[in-house]
């Protein structure tokens, strides 16, 4: 059921007006690789017609599209504005005069959008610091602190899950991250860890057949685009709901900072595995760091030490599109850059976040974050990318990548390279 030519094939009745199909989506996103992979038209599907392709992780008809527009509307690649989620931003402190304004009410949890500016700086900013956990999983990636907030969310009753990656548990799929759904405390923790493959997250808002109360109370771990098709879908609710698909019951939403996701086989399977020789079931731990490809085995031995942008050709290519590399419009935004090693930067952006890293203040070492001016400068950076990627659609011979990759080969004031993930 692909393209525009089955319309042809509708019994020749009229198309009614304004119509927007799954194969639009399909045309001018999934097909023209510009999908990130989100799962967003999945969950905004009223009627529950978009599945996800086993095979290809993208998103698929399973039945009948109703043309209601809606996947295409929400989708980050698509129609959605998403600057328009951002809240504005608190001012800076050599601005004191400018008023701050708290962008949600943690007890609804649907996001208030007040309009304002496109978010400079680092967007809405409640508290911000440099955070560890004082205990750490087996495979938690630099702070660890992401798992400590949800593990105290959950002791507390203020969340009955959350929405993480874990292991997929084909051994066929060594090093891929899969999206599940967390109710225990030891499903957190054996979620630990970062994968650099997008996993389509927002499907797993599906919680028919699941063991939950009728009202659930999720947090949702993701990458800036995965939570602006949440923010959307919260801010802008369509009265024929979101199918099965339960987006009002996420309460807490945690974006880790990111510019760019990679595909699975092209990554892990192409490059490491069959270009370097790696045998992924000895790999302990893949990171990006000092501008470097990271990956070292069970034993210590670092396997592979290289430029990250000897990797870009395994990158998702709608990651390019992307200026929102931290998160604006989450609770809590969650990176390496601007801490030292083994520390997280944390930007909390709501009371609802403030609400949920006070849970967790007992399990985490807290002081001020060591080099804001890193984050602003990487984000001054993904944007210029972002634009970039657009002026090369009409100049095709656009060097896009130069400035990136000279950029990371001369990284300054932070011990990590952009692509960042924290769990």
């Amino acid at each position: 059921m692909k393209g525009f030519g089955i319309r042809n094939e509708m019994n020749g009745v009229e198309e009614p007006p304004g119509k927007t199909w799954f194969w639009e989506l399909e045309a001018g996103v999934i097909d023209a690789d510009r999908c990130i992979q989100c799962g967003t038209c999945v969950a905004v599907c009223p009627s529950n017609s978009i599945g996800v392709d086993l095979e290809t992780n993208l998103p698929e008809l399973v039945k009948l599209c109703t043309g209601c527009s809606l996947c295409w509307d929400y989708c980050p690649r698509g129609g959605l504005r998403y600057e328009s989620l951002w809240p504005p931003s608190t001012p800076a402190p050599d601005a004191p005069d400018t008023p701050v304004v708290v962008k949600s009410d943690s007890a609804d949890p649907y996001w208030k959008l007040t309009g304002g500016p496109p978010a400079d700086g680092l967007g809405a900013v409640v508290e911000q610091y440099a955070v560890r956990a004082g205990a750490r999983p087996d495979g938690a990636q630099d702070g660890g602190i992401v798992t400590a907030i949800l593990l105290a969310a959950m002791a507390a009753g203020d969340i009955d899950g959350a929405v993480v990656s874990k292991p997929s548990p084909d051994p066929e799929e060594p090093w891929k991250g899969i999206a599940t759904l967390a109710t225990t405390a030891k499903e957190l923790i054996d979620a630990a860890g970062s994968f650099y493959n997008q996993t389509m997250a927002l499907a797993e808002l599906d919680l028919s057949g699941t063991d939950l109360p009728a009202r659930p109370r999720l947090a949702v771990v993701g990458t800036p685009c995965e939570i602006q098709g949440i923010r959307a879908m919260q801010a802008r609710r369509w009265s024929g709901g979101t199918g099965a698909h339960r987006v009002d019951a996420v309460v807490l939403t945690i974006a880790l900072l990111c510019t760019k996701s990679f595909d699975y086989e092209a990554l892990m399977l192409r490059e490491l595995r069959d270009k370097r020789g790696l045998d992924l079931d000895r790999v302990a731990k893949v990171d990006v760091i000092h501008g470097r490809m990271i990956v070292e085995y069970i034993d210590g031995q670092v396997a592979v030490d290289e430029p990250i942008k000897d990797f870009h050709g395994a990158a998702l290519k709608g990651c390019d599109e992307c200026a929102d590399f931290l998160g604006r419009s989450a609770d809590i935004s969650v990176g390496s850059v601007g801490s030292i090693r083994n520390w997280s930067s944390v930007l909390v952006r709501t009371e609802a976040g403030r609400l949920a890293l006070e849970r967790a203040r007992g399990r985490l070492d807290l002081r001020t974050l060591d080099d804001p001016a890193a984050l602003l400068r990487l984000d001054a950076l993904d944007k210029r990318i972002a634009e970039r990627t657009l002026q090369r659609k009409l100049d095709p011979d656009a060097p896009l990548f130069m400035e990136y990759a000279e950029h990371v080969a001369n990284y300054q004031g932070t011990d990590r390279a952009p692509v960042v993930r924290d769990r």
